[in-house]
């Protein structure tokens, strides 16, 4: 995934996590705009959540932040 996204995805953890807690949980559709504006990135991200990591649909966003953070 390029810096780009990597960064949306711990700035949106970050705020949920702020906003609900440490237990929050979050899909991958919570990175981008309900309009599809960007299919090739959006199947990168999905790419990156089902297929190489296997994760479920819903995950706690401390864990998603934690995983993109060491992956920098």
């Amino acid at each position: 995934m390029n810096k780009e996204i990597k960064q949306k995805i711990i700035q949106v953890c970050n705020h949920k996590i702020e906003q609900k807690g440490v237990n929050v949980g979050l899909s991958f559709y919570a990175f981008f705009k309900n309009k599809n504006d960007n299919p090739k990135l959006l199947m990168e991200v999905a790419q990156w959540w089902i297929m190489e990591h296997k994760l479920d649909h819903f995950e706690k966003a401390i864990k998603i932040r934690d995983m993109v953070k060491s992956n920098n």
